[in-house]
């Protein structure tokens, strides 16, 4: 009955690291895909003579990114872009996923 005991202890321990490093992993990723989203806003408005205070929508930098296609927050967030010369932001931003 013991062991059974440790055995479940050190299970649960192991499920909640298992856990915490995916969602880690999540966010890390998450945050990767906003300099992206970051550094092909900052192509498209100089390609594009465009300001600071310009509007951008995702379709536009859809040519800037790897494989022409935009990247998808793997925790299931939505991103958006506004102007220039506002940096990218993931709907997931209150967890940590934000540049």
């Amino acid at each position: 009955m013991v062991v059974v005991a440790i055995i479940g202890f050190i299970a649960a321990i192991g499920v909640a690291n298992i856990i915490r490093s995916r969602d880690k992993a999540q966010k890390e990723t998450c945050i990767a895909n906003l300099r992206q989203l970051n550094s092909a806003q900052q192509q498209w408005a100089v390609q594009n003579n465009k300001g600071s205070s310009d509007t951008v929508v995702l379709s536009d930098l859809t040519p800037f990114l790897d494989k022409d296609k935009n990247p998808a927050c793997p925790a299931g967030g939505a991103y958006t872009v506004t102007t220039v010369g506002a940096n990218p932001e993931c709907s997931l931003s209150s967890s940590g996923h934000s540049f």
